[in-house]
């Protein structure tokens, strides 16, 4: 049968055995009027008093909002938040929109006017937050786990603070949204690389739909709260990419609410661990680089055998990237082990080290395979994969592994989970 996965901006059509188990979350309705669904949650919000009610014309404003990596429609969301302030009474000048980039890279010119609209550009101030830059970072003490966090400039000294955001499942988080919006997304590089530090990212509770008990999301809500947001507003989305839920109001309550609602559809349960699992990284703009791809490979491990396959279907065309440490780390540690051993030197640290510290402990129970037009085969054994051709040896892989085959059409928007 032929099966439809999420990859990069067109889709990929694969044949697999009619006997293959597809594995999706279960789809919710998209909102039929997404603009006043927003504008309804901005006016009708959780535990909170209505956005507008909650500012002075004179006040300064931050909204916060996700970078290019991540699926949040800005460019829907923005401008009807913009409309209600300006309701309010709050000037344009009075405003600026800071680009969350955690980490990451910084988006071009091109790249923000596609995610946030043309006329957001020209008329807001939009900035980029850098980890790295001292004199725009403010100090906001240490976690109670000893970990110091500075916190953007902008957002810092603004009288009103608007997270928003996207809660989709995440593979160390939990959640995705809420108090990600601050930790990591807007904070000092010292500030991740101790939420994301080997122990943390080592704990069990640090993984896929877990809050409670997480250390790094407990650290994340711990600073956002110290940092007294005013307002959250995250959004749920089928995987047509149609809003199905706007979760605004106070932090914890709204985004609890939000991955309450995410929980229902997106854990999906089995009977036994597979062969070979087929997956994704959800397309567009997630699958944009194989550093991303290991959230989707980690929903995978989940419900592969020891010593089964993993396949990762993935444009990558940002390659593996070229920024960030991630596929430094891989050629100097030269293997799953020697990721772990390098991790494990008294004083390590460095950028990208939680990604590949998941993916070497996902190689380590299972053979990982990649599918991808935006990587050479070259690229792909750099980073310590095996490149496959989905179209012509995924018959191979059955007959190596075993027949018993899933495939999990949009990657890390489902948590697989065994059975009892």
């Amino acid at each position: 049968m032929k099966i439809q996965l999420a990859y990069g901006q067109r889709g990929l059509v694969i044949d697999v055995p009619d006997n293959a188990a597809i594995l999706a979350a279960r789809q919710s309705p998209g909102q039929r009027d997404e603009p006043a669904a927003i504008l309804d949650a901005l006016r009708h919000p959780i535990h909170s008093a209505p956005l507008k009610d909650k500012i002075k014309p004179a006040e300064t404003v931050a909204i916060v909002h996700t970078d290019i990596t991540r699926a949040t429609p800005n460019a829907l969301l923005l401008p009807i938040i913009l409309a209600e302030l300006e309701t309010a009474g709050i000037r344009r000048d009075n405003i600026t929109l800071i680009n969350a980039l955690g980490t990451h890279r910084p988006q071009t010119k091109a790249e923000l006017r596609a995610m946030l609209g043309d006329f957001i550009v020209e008329n807001y101030r939009c900035i980029q937050h850098n980890a790295w830059d001292d004199a725009n970072l403010v100090s906001f003490g240490v976690t109670s786990r000893g970990n110091p966090v500075r916190i953007n400039r902008a957002y810092a000294e603004a009288d009103i603070k608007i997270l928003t955001g996207f809660i989709e499942p995440h593979f160390f988080a939990g959640f995705s949204g809420g108090p990600k919006g601050v930790l990591p997304s807007i904070a000092g590089f010292e500030s991740v690389l101790s939420n994301h530090s080997r122990e943390m990212i080592a704990h069990p509770q640090a993984t896929w739909g877990a809050t409670k008990g997480n250390p790094i999301w407990e650290e994340m809500r711990e600073m956002a709260l110290r940092t007294e947001p005013t307002f959250i507003v995250n959004v749920t989305m089928n995987d047509a990419r149609q809003l199905t839920g706007v979760f605004a109001g106070e932090l914890l309550r709204a985004h609890a609410a939000g991955c309450a609602f995410t929980a229902q559809h997106a854990v999906v349960e089995v009977e036994a661990p597979y062969d070979v699992v087929v997956t994704t990284n959800s397309g567009y703009p997630l699958d944009q680089n194989l550093y991303q791809t290991v959230k989707g490979l980690s929903a995978a491990a989940r419900i592969v055998r020891p010593g089964g396959a993993l396949v990762m279907c993935a444009a990558c065309n940002d390659g593996l990237p070229n920024h960030g440490q991630y596929a430094a780390l891989l050629a100097q540690a030269g293997s799953p082990q020697g990721i772990l051993d390098l991790l494990a030197r008294p004083g390590f640290l460095a950028h990208d080290q939680w990604q590949v510290q998941i993916q070497a402990q996902i190689q380590l129970r299972s053979d990982v395979y990649v599918h991808s037009e935006g990587l050479s085969e070259v690229e792909i054994r750099q980073a310590l994969m095996t490149p496959l051709n989905i179209f012509t040896d995924l018959d191979t892989l059955l007959t190596r592994y075993g027949p018993r085959l899933a495939v999990i059409p949009n990657g890390p928007q489902v948590i697989p989970t065994l059975k009892p």
